[in-house]
């Protein structure tokens, strides 16, 4: 029995899909068509600081973390539950009693938010906790703000602190995402710890392609794919089953050819769609901008570790003290701060304007304080950071063997758009390659 496998792309999905089918005795090479692997999931590095792809965490209760990496050997720095309510004059804690006792009596004390809305979120919480992993995103579906209104929550609870702070995870300050990715994420929210690896989110492709390299796979990145096609009929043009499949061949840009028993299209949703034909696969994106700032040396920011969340404006929408919960990613003597900025308008504003809006933030929420010295290190500019998934968007997703022969798709995009959603992909992938295998 023949077993090899091609991998197109080396992003989250691709890596797990890759090392399992490997794990499994396949031959396996990946193709990345960047320099590196890690897909949306990147980090750089500019004097001195480490800089991710844009905003991001590591939710270490996500099931498919829990399976397909070591959360101790990511050495993950985790941010205090909840989050800090700022508006001009005004600093509130807002946190989860539950996990964090020192956060209780702030949080109870917090005026932004309703003692009925305090207990309803902790119903909210208990409710959710209930759910098994194949309970979420099935049944009906509708926004986050119907949600929070169905289950009774004010307006000003919605406003002060689910806006910014869902703002940040579905990057929609509208709150016009599907319920079910606010239900997955707070129930995750409650389980485990929210945090980043001491080495930036680059650890995480890392530790997976370590593991792919360790089961045999040959990553080969510099390599862009041209086309897959079904052995000597065109591109993809019929499905055989997987007891009849004959192959198939993946063109590179270069002209050469690799023929293959198995092909995951692990590739970015466009170029998915463009090289399988999958019409379902969701190409609409959702843009994320962030800047990354530091203090003059010798400058302390201190936050007790949580995130600032902007209650008066969307510009920042939040402000988050990345060197305070991984002092890794700055050198010694400086703070590193980024700020999250959404919707389409910040991709074209520049530099300067991004950095005033955060200083003018952070000395209007820090009265007394001056923060005239914040440079900035860099801003990132993500057009499709997530792709779009407005109620009932998943039921509508394509599923992992909806192309046509022995090729198979692994992404975000065929579950949900997270961490989560990639590595579970992987899996899923892995599985459906296996059975021409």
């Amino acid at each position: 029995m023949s077993r090899d496998a091609t991998v197109v792309g080396g992003g989250l999905a691709g890596l797990v899909a890759a090392a399992r089918l490997a794990e499994r005795g396949a031959d396996v090479t990946l193709y990345e068509r960047r320099p590196e692997i890690g897909g949306r999931v990147r980090t750089e590095t500019a004097d001195g600081f480490t800089l991710d792809r844009g905003f991001q965490v590591l939710f270490t209760s996500y099931p498919a973390v829990e399976r397909e990496l070591d959360a101790d050997a990511l050495d993950v720095r985790g941010f205090s539950p909840g989050a800090t309510i700022c508006r001009p004059g005004s600093r509130s804690i807002l946190s989860d009693p539950l996990r964090d006792p020192r956060g209780a009596i702030p949080s109870l004390l917090n005026d932004e938010v309703s003692f009925s809305d305090k207990l309803r979120t902790l119903a909210l919480r208990h409710d959710l906790s209930k759910r098994e992993e194949d309970d979420f995103f099935v049944g009906r579906d509708a926004s986050i703000r119907e949600y929070l209104r169905e289950w009774g929550f004010a307006d000003e609870y919605v406003e002060n602190f689910v806006e910014p702070f869902y703002g940040g995870i579905a990057l929609d300050r509208t709150l016009s995402t599907s319920k079910h990715v606010f239900e997955y994420t707070f129930q995750a929210m409650s389980r485990g710890e929210i945090g980043v690896p001491a080495d930036g989110m680059r650890a995480i492709p890392e530790a997976l392609a370590a593991r792919a390299r360790e089961a045999g796979v040959t990553i080969e990145t510099g390599e862009d794919v041209e086309s897959v096609r079904i052995a000597g009929q065109g591109r993809i043009p019929f499905r055989t089953g997987s007891g009849d499949a004959e192959g198939a061949t993946v063109e590179l840009a270069d002209g050469s050819t690799r023929e293959t028993d198995a092909v995951v299209v692990a590739a970015t949703p466009p170029e998915a769609r463009r090289l399988t034909g999958v019409k379902s696969i969701p190409t609409e994106g959702v843009p994320n901008v962030t800047g990354w700032y530091t203090l003059p040396a010798g400058e302390s920011f201190e936050t007790g570790g949580r995130i600032l969340l902007n209650a008066a404006d969307d510009s920042p929408n939040a402000v988050v003290p990345l060197s305070e919960v991984a002092p890794e990613y700055a050198p010694d003597d400086r703070a590193l701060l980024a700020a999250t900025f959404l919707g389409e308008a910040p991709l074209d504003r520049p530099a300067a304007g991004l950095r005033d809006d955060v200083r003018d933030a952070l000395s209007a929420w820090y009265p007394g304080r001056d923060f005239g010295g914040l440079e900035t290190v860099d801003v990132h500019r993500i057009p499709f950071a997530q792709f779009a998934q407005p109620p009932g968007v998943h039921a509508d997703l394509p599923a992992p063997d909806d192309p046509e022969g022995p090729v198979v798709l692994a992404g975000d995009y065929t579950e949900w758009s997270s961490i989560q959603g990639a590595l579970e992909s992987g899996r899923t992938a892995a599985e459906a390659a296996g059975e021409y295998l």
